[in-house]
C-alpha cells in the first residue's frame, strides 16, 4: 500500500492537487482520447513520429497513476480505424512503437498487478504487434487491479455493429431485447461503463470512441496536447469530476460509493 506521505504538505502544483481528491469519489472507469502528437511535433518543427514517442510517457504515467488511485478501469484510444489512412511509414512506426511499449511495460503490469486488454479489431494489426500483445493479454489476465483497455483499430460505430451481428447469429428476439444484453456483446463486456471521458489538445469531438458506453459521462477537456499530459492534468479531471453533480435523465443521483485505498 501506498500512503503518499510526500504530499503531506502542499509543496508543488501536483502536492495541492493530490490533496483535493475524495478516494472516496473517484470514477470506476476513465477513458481517454488521447490528441494532439502531431502538433506536440509540428510545433516543435519535428516529424510526426517524434510526437508519438513523446506521447508514451504520458500514457505510462496515466496508466500508473490511476493503478495507483485504485480506479477500476482505464480505458485509452490509441488507434482509430481510420488510422489506417495515415502514410504507410506513419502506421509502420506506430506499430513498431506499440511493440515496444509491451514489451517494455509488461512486467511493470504484472507486478502492478493491472490487467491488459485490446478492444477494437486486433487481427487487423500486423502479425509481430498481434503476438506481442497477446502474450501481455495472457500473462496479465489473472491480475485482480487495474483494467487498462487499449483500443486499437477501433470504431465505436463498428462495435455497435459487431454486437448487433452477435446478437442476431444468436437469433435474438428483437422485442425481448434490453440495453443490458446489448452491452453484454459490447467490447466492453463486464466493465462500468466510463463515468469520465477526458480529451486532450482542446477538441471538441468525440472522435466515434465509445459511443454507446459514454451516454452518462462526464467529459474533461484540456488543451494540453498528449505528450505534455502528466499527473497533475489527470489530478485536475478528478477533481473536476468530484465537483459535478451527476444527472441521468435529468435527475441528479449521488456518486456511487467506491471506497479507494492508494496501490503500491
Amino acid at each position: 500500500m501506498t500512503d503518499f506521505s510526500k504530499f503531506a504538505e502542499p509543496k508543488s502544483e501536483e502536492d495541492r492537487l493530490v490533496r483535493q481528491l475524495d478516494l472516496d469519489g473517484l470514477p470506476r472507469h476513465i477513458a481517454v482520447i488521447m490528441d494532439g502528437n502531431g502538433r506536440w511535433a509540428r510545433e516543435r518543427r519535428l516529424p510526426r513520429v517524434a510526437g508519438h514517442k513523446a506521447g508514451i510517457d504520458a500514457v505510462r504515467e496515466t496508466v500508473e497513476m490511476s493503478a495507483r488511485l485504485g480506479v477500476d478501469v482505464l480505458t485509452l484510444y490509441a488507434f482509430s480505424q481510420e488510422n489506417w489512412k495515415r502514410p504507410r511509414a506513419e502506421v509502420t512506426t506506430l506499430m513498431s512503437l506499440l511493440r515496444e511499449y509491451v514489451r517494455k511495460e509488461r512486467n511493470t503490469l504484472i507486478e502492478n498487478k493491472i490487467r491488459f486488454n485490446v478492444i477494437g479489431h486486433l487481427e487487423d494489426l500486423p502479425g509481430a504487434a498481434q503476438r506481442e500483445l497477446g502474450r501481455a493479454i495472457e500473462e496479465t489476465a489473472g491480475n485482480e487491479g487495474l483494467q487498462f483497455n487499449i483500443a486499437l483499430s477501433y470504431g465505436g460505430r463498428t462495435e455497435i455493429v459487431d454486437a448487433c451481428r452477435a446478437l442476431l447469429r444468436e437469433g435474438a428476439d428483437p422485442d425481448a431485447l434490453t440495453v443490458e444484453q446489448f452491452g453484454d456483446k459490447l467490447y466492453t463486456a463486464g466493465q462500468p461503463d466510463p463515468d469520465l471521458l477526458i480529451r486532450t489538445s482542446g477538441e471538441l469531438r468525440i472522435s466515434n470512441f465509445l459511443l454507446w458506453q459514454i451516454a452518462y459521462a462526464e467529459i474533461w477537456v484540456t488543451e494540453t496536447l498528449w505528450p505534455d499530459f502528466r499527473r497533475a492534468h489527470l489530478f485536475q479531471a478528478l477533481i473536476d469530476y468530484q465537483h459535478r453533480e451527476r444527472r441521468y435523465g435529468g435527475l441528479a443521483r449521488d456518486k456511487k460509493e467506491n471506497p479507494v485505498a492508494l496501490r503500491s
